[in-house]
């Protein structure tokens, strides 16, 4: 995704990727639809910028939706637990290649399989939906890019308490793990980096 307030050309857009503007048309508007950009008349189609209130909003959603599917995959015993555990092992595996970038691009494609798995054994058709609105906002994507060792650390102790959980049965853990975990998410992504901080 562009940076915030980036305008998007159709022309330039389809030469860029190879592609006719009808495509790019109709990529443009599901962004529109999904509220990652917006058309200014006068300028075109633009990238949105979130606002903290954004992402108040978003994690807000995420900390009732997640925690709800969290509790339903427990309870139904439909996850693939086995799998909830392999991921895990492969997100605790990235920590040694941390100053490699494409660690915490990996650490976010295990991380979005890990939970939507959840979010499949918690729900039927709805809840995933929603879901993948939510979290599909590509600045939550690159979330993990901010955690610090000791966050990652918190984080994927999470991840294993809460497939500990999932394999009990025990839904009221599952919900109280997940809103935690959530949580800390937001926290760490609203944390302001050095130079906001100078800059206040």
């Amino acid at each position: 995704m562009r940076p915030a307030g980036t305008r998007l050309r159709e022309e330039q857009l389809a030469e860029d990727y190879g592609l006719s503007r009808t495509p790019v048309r109709e990529a443009i508007r599901r962004l529109q639809a999904d509220g990652l950009v917006q058309v200014v008349p006068n300028r075109g189609a633009e990238v949105v910028s979130l606002s903290a209130e954004d992402f108040e909003e978003i994690f807000g959603l995420r900390s009732v939706l997640e925690s709800y599917a969290a509790r339903n995959a427990a309870l139904r015993g439909d996850a693939d637990v086995a799998r909830l555990r392999e991921l895990c092992g492969a997100m605790e595996q990235q920590l040694g290649r941390l100053d490699d970038d494409g660690a915490h691009d990996e650490i976010t494609r295990l991380n979005m399989e890990f939970h939507q798995a959840i979010h499949q054994a918690g729900g039927r058709r709805l809840l995933p939906e929603l879901l993948s609105k939510v979290i599909e906002v590509p600045l939550v994507r690159r979330t993990f890019h901010r955690y610090t060792s000791v966050e990652l650390n918190r984080s994927f102790t999470q991840h294993r308490e809460l497939t500990d959980a999932i394999e009990a049965g025990d839904g009221d853990w599952a919900h109280a793990v997940m809103q935690s975990h959530v949580l800390a998410a937001r926290a760490t992504l609203l944390r302001p980096e050095p130079e906001e901080e100078e800059a206040q």
